[in-house]
């Protein structure tokens, strides 16, 4: 069906023509599209029992009343805001495809959910995190290398257990990582992680791959790629060994890379660069971060702080 057909569609298919642009032209990744889906076709309910036929038909003050039914069902806001950029996303591409002469959606504002810092670790809890791992097993020698690229690369843990071994330039220092949307991106990485998966390609790869055969850089039981959840399980054990009482996720790691290179001083464009971000405004994030560390630092260590 081509676009100008688009026009004549009920909000039904409008939203299926709306998810496969996200898929084949925006390239988002299936979970996220699956997200859409999931709140697209809550809105599309709502406005079915409210015999909305047309999107043409629907205005401001109609996704304001399937919010506000939301939060009558206790969705929190943080939800409902999720639910609005959805609906903002949708909108925008009706306007943009001259379904719409306006966008409602932009009067509608996202629901107030405060900010909240991420998690950050300090680089001495990183370092004891990355020493907890037993080096004489081979699990053990693993998980160094896996802890040390995480952080020196500031990668997802879907990226994580994605890597194959051909990404991985030891000699020239970088990692090709593939993010979300199938998008590649070469992140450096330093010496410690260089040295620790040197280590591990040398000593314990081949004792857990057990003679089978594997693309993927990080091995787990009878030789498959590690999981999500093994991953995770791993970090909660290693956190609960030294006494870390921050709540922790592979994203903190994430979040502690970004926060460290900007408190450094390296630039914003570089960080966001390697994090793989598409906008900017999603690494700023990291500067409040920063920003609230360094007003810290101020008042506690400067004689008028």
């Amino acid at each position: 069906m081509s676009r100008n057909e688009l026009p004549t569609l009920a909000p039904d298919a409008l939203v299926d023509q709306y998810l496969n642009y996200l898929r084949v032209e925006k390239g988002l990744a299936g979970q996220t599209i699956e997200a859409y889906s999931r709140d697209l076709t809550r809105y599309l309910d709502f406005l079915h029992r409210n015999e909305v036929h047309a999107i043409a038909e629907t205005d401001a003050s109609m996704i304001l009343r399937h919010l506000i039914e939301l939060r009558s069902q206790e969705l929190g806001a943080r939800s409902r805001a999720r639910h609005l950029v959805a609906l903002r996303g949708f909108y925008r591409f009706c306007f943009q495809e001259k379904i719409l002469s306006e966008d409602p959606s932009r009067m509608v504002e996202l629901p107030k959910i405060g900010f909240k810092l991420p998690d950050v670790l300090s680089v001495e809890e990183i370092h004891a995190l990355i020493q907890s791992p037993d080096p004489s097993r081979p699990q053990g020698v693993r998980d160094i290398a896996m802890l040390e690229l995480l952080y020196a690369a500031g990668l997802r843990v879907s990226e994580l257990i994605g890597v194959r071994v051909p990404d991985v330039n030891l000699e020239a220092g970088f990692v090709r990582v593939t993010g979300k949307g199938a998008k590649q991106r070469l992140v450096p990485i330093g010496q410690y992680a260089r040295e620790k998966i040197q280590f591990y390609l040398q000593n314990a790869r081949n004792r857990l791959i057990n003679g089978r055969s594997s693309v993927y850089l990080f091995i787990g039981r009878q030789g498959k790629p590690l999981t999500r959840q093994g991953f995770w399980k791993l970090l909660k054990r290693y956190g609960q060994q030294t006494g870390i009482e921050k709540r922790l996720t592979p994203h903190s790691f994430r979040h502690s890379f970004a926060t460290h290179l900007l408190e450094g001083g390296a630039d914003l464009r570089a960080v966001q660069i390697m994090l793989g971000h598409v906008d900017i405004s999603t690494t700023q994030i990291y500067t409040h971060v920063a920003n609230d560390q360094l007003k810290q630092a101020h008042r506690k260590f400067h004689p008028r702080g």
